[in-house]
């Protein structure tokens, strides 16, 4: 795993790849749990047999779930040992562009794209993409902006 702990460090790593993440299973109990913690239970992430007979072949995980792993598989890449607080700030160019079969494996790659003085402190741009272990077509494409405060 990478650590940047200075501003020296961060402004060094912008525009590299900060690594690669371990591949994750994701199982149907991970997509039940979180159709269950956000209410939606579209048939197609949720019923293994109707799904399997829609137009993926099998239940598919959210969308949003894929993206809300983005912290835990960016943890797995790199930290930020700075001395501040760090916030999620948000998320910027979201694409789904493939699903996740439930039993599928994925990964993130991140890529530090941008680091900015802000009055709060420095602003990042981290570009995620999430893929699919043995298909070209990634799952997710994301930018998070986070905070450093101070």
């Amino acid at each position: 795993m990478r650590s940047l702990s200075t501003a020296d460090e961060i402004a060094a790593a912008v525009g590299t790849q900060l690594g690669t993440s371990e591949w994750l299973e994701i199982t149907q109990e991970r997509v039940d749990r979180f159709a269950d913690a956000t209410g939606d239970h579209q048939w197609i992430h949720v019923d293994p047999v109707r799904a399997a007979r829609g137009p993926f072949g099998a239940p598919i995980a959210h969308g949003y779930l894929t993206l809300s792993l983005i912290p835990f598989l960016g943890a797995q890449i790199f930290a930020l040992d700075t001395a501040g607080p760090k916030l999620n700030y948000g998320v910027n160019k979201v694409r789904f562009t493939n699903p996740v079969r439930v039993g599928s494996r994925i990964r993130a790659h991140a890529t530090l794209a941008e680091a900015a003085a802000v009055p709060a402190g420095t602003q990042l741009l981290i570009d995620y993409r999430i893929e699919i272990e043995g298909v070209d077509k990634p799952a997710c494409l994301a930018q998070t902006v986070v905070l450093l405060l101070g």
